[in-house]
């Protein structure tokens, strides 16, 4: 790569934290996922937050993964990383998918995802919530993984003057692109949403 002047595109720098989690370090925070196997599509998600730059400043993203299939069920994007972000979200994945009771949602334990707005929403829907341990960001490194490849395949080395033009790129890459074109080798080279349509065909045929 050298000799041919090429560089990888992967993300060397360290990146900040986003979420402080300094008021949810005692008990009560269990992490239902840890040492659990899921196979059915939407059984178990995870969500998290990262941050894109365009010109006029930031713009944090949110999201709502499947475990199982890798899926985006539900994104939002804001100005500003406070609860209603991480809501929206959500509340875009329920929308879409009538999420059913006894879902685990896996989070880190940053004051969006601990707060009593967010947390008593997933009440409401029988949603049961779930914790990474403090300093432990492999805990919910299926949330890490989406968010490296974004950065690499759809953000590294562009610019965006403004960030409306960033929000539509974003959309367009994980709704047109990431769910429903982009295979992946630990789903049998399919994409996730035909993972997801093809794990669901064999349980309600079984």
């Amino acid at each position: 790569m050298a000799e041919m002047g090429l560089c990888s595109v992967h993300n060397r720098h360290r990146t900040r934290s986003l979420t402080d989690s300094r008021k949810a370090r005692g008990d009560g925070y269990a992490n239902l996922t840890r040492g659990q196997t899921f196979e059915i599509p939407r059984q178990a998600l995870c969500g998290d937050i990262t941050y894109l730059k365009s010109g006029e400043g930031w713009l944090y993203l949110a999201t709502v993964k499947d475990i199982v299939t890798g899926e985006i069920l539900g994104e939002a994007t804001s100005e500003r990383m406070k609860s209603e972000l991480v809501t929206r979200a959500f509340l875009n994945a329920q929308a879409r998918f009538h999420l059913a009771e006894g879902t685990i949602f896996h989070s880190d334990r940053g004051s969006q995802y601990t707060s009593a707005a967010f947390m008593d929403m997933l009440k409401l829907y029988g949603i049961r919530q779930s914790f990474s341990r403090v300093g432990m960001p492999g805990d919910n490194s299926w949330a890490e993984s989406f968010f490296a490849t974004l950065k690499k395949e759809c953000i590294h080395f562009r610019h965006f003057a403004t960030r409306e033009e960033l929000r539509q790129t974003v959309f367009a890459w994980i709704e047109g692109f990431y769910n429903t074109k982009r295979v992946q080798a630990r789903l049998g080279y399919l994409s996730p949403k035909s993972y997801a349509a093809y794990l669901l065909a064999g349980k309600l045929a079984a």
